[in-house]
C-alpha cells in the first residue's frame, strides 16, 4: 500500500506572507503570493486558490462578510434571505463581475502561469452550504422541516448556478474543488440529507463533472459515515473520511466502493497543536484503516492558520519515511 499526503491549504497560506486571512482574502496580489509561497514550501496538490472558501458565493449573492479580529476566519454576518422562495429572486452569479470571483479567478490563472506543474483549482460550494449562508442556520433548518419542497427547489436552483460557474472557471483554463460540509450530520440528519439535499447535490456533482469532463470530488466534512452510501449516489470518484466521523466504520463501508478514492483526514487538534510523537501516533493509527486498498491518502482537512509549518513538514517527512517520497494529491 502506497502512502500519499493531501494538504488542504486555505487560510493557512496567509502565514506565508505575514498577513491576516482577511487581508489576503481581499487582495489578489496577496492571494497569489500566499498560495505560491505555500506551494513552494509544501509542494501540495491541488492548490485551491481561496482563504474563506465557503464565503465566495454568499458574498457574490449579496451577503455581508465582516472583518474578524486578529487572524480569525471571515464569516457571513448578514443573511439576505428569509425563506427558500427568496433564493429564486436572487440574480445569478457572474464569474466575470460578481463578488470576489473575478479576483480569485485572475489570481488562479496567474498562479497557473507561474507554476505550470501545479494543479490549480477554484473553490466552489455545494448548494446546502450556500443556502446556510443566504438564510442563516435557524431559517435553513426550519425550512428543512416546514418548507421541504421549496427548499429542495431552491437547492436545485443553486446547483444550476454552480454548474454555470464551473463552466466559466473551465473556460479560464482552470479546474474546480467542490465543498459541501454544511450538509453533513449532525447538522442535517441522514433522513433529511437524503430527502432534501441529495437531489441537489447529485445535480451539482453530475453537472460540474460533465462540464469538466471528469468526476468531481465530493468534499464533505462532519459525521459522514451514516450517509456514505448516499454520497456514492452522486457519482463522485473521490470522498473524504473526516476526522469528525467514525473513521473505522467509514472505511469499512468504503470496501464496497474500491473504485472510489478516499482521503482519510488526520485530527486537526493533533497536527496543529500536538507534539511530533502525537502526530506520528495519529498517522500510525490511520494506516490500518486503508488495509486492502492500493493507497492510503492522508489528509489534513483545512489547516488552521496558526498551525506550525514544522508540523506539516513533519507529516510529509514521516509519510516519506513510511513509503518513500509521497505524491501529493487532492
Amino acid at each position: 500500500m502506497r502512502v500519499q499526503v493531501s494538504l488542504s491549504v486555505y487560510e493557512h497560506a496567509a502565514r506565508f506572507v505575514g498577513r491576516s486571512p482577511w487581508e489576503v482574502s481581499r487582495d489578489g496580489e496577496l492571494l497569489m503570493a500566499a498560495h505560491k509561497a505555500a506551494y513552494k514550501r509544501y509542494r501540495h496538490t491541488p492548490v485551491v486558490v481561496g482563504i474563506d472558501i465557503y464565503n465566495l458565493e454568499a458574498e457574490a449573492y449579496g451577503c455581508t462578510i465582516e472583518r474578524p479580529d486578529g487572524n480569525g476566519i471571515p464569516a457571513v454576518t448578514e443573511h439576505i434571505c428569509a425563506a427558500p422562495a427568496d433564493i429564486a429572486n436572487l440574480p445569478p452569479i457572474d464569474a466575470r463581475s460578481s463578488g470576489r470571483f473575478p479576483m480569485v479567478i485572475e489570481a488562479a490563472v496567474r498562479i497557473k502561469q507561474a507554476l505550470p506543474e501545479a494543479d490549480i483549482r477554484v473553490p466552489l460550494s455545494g448548494p446546502f452550504s450556500i443556502a446556510s449562508s443566504l438564510l442563516g442556520l435557524n431559517a435553513l433548518l426550519t425550512a428543512v422541516i416546514l418548507d421541504t419542497s421549496a427548499l429542495r427547489d431552491a437547492l436545485c436552483r443553486l446547483s444550476d448556478g454552480q454548474v454555470r460557474l464551473a463552466d466559466s472557471i473551465r473556460r479560464a483554463g482552470l479546474n474546480v474543488a467542490f465543498f459541501e460540509s454544511a450538509a453533513a450530520p449532525p447538522l442535517l440528519s441522514p433522513c433529511h440529507f437524503r430527502e432534501v439535499e441529495l437531489p441537489a447535490l447529485k445535480r451539482a456533482i453530475r453537472g460540474v463533472s460533465e462540464i469538466l469532463g471528469q468526476a468531481v470530488p465530493c468534499i464533505i466534512g462532519g459525521d459522514t459515515a451514516p450517509i456514505l452510501d448516499d454520497l456514492m449516489q452522486t457519482g463522485t470518484a473521490f470522498v473524504i473520511c473526516p476526522s469528525e466521523t467514525d473513521r473505522t466504520a467509514f472505511m469499512a463501508g468504503m470496501r464496497a466502493y474500491p473504485e472510489v478514492r478516499v482521503r482519510v483526514n488526520l485530527s486537526p487538534e493533533i497536527y496543529s497543536r500536538g507534539t511530533r510523537r502525537d502526530i506520528q501516533s495519529e498517522i500510525d493509527s490511520v494506516v490500518p484503516l486503508a488495509a486492502g486498498r492500493e493507497e492510503l491518502l492522508l489528509g489534513t482537512g483545512a489547516i488552521p492558520y496558526e498551525t506550525p509549518v514544522e508540523n506539516i513538514l513533519f507529516i510529509l517527512d514521516y509519510a516519506r519515511r513510511l513509503n518513500g517520497p509521497p505524491q501529493t494529491a487532492i
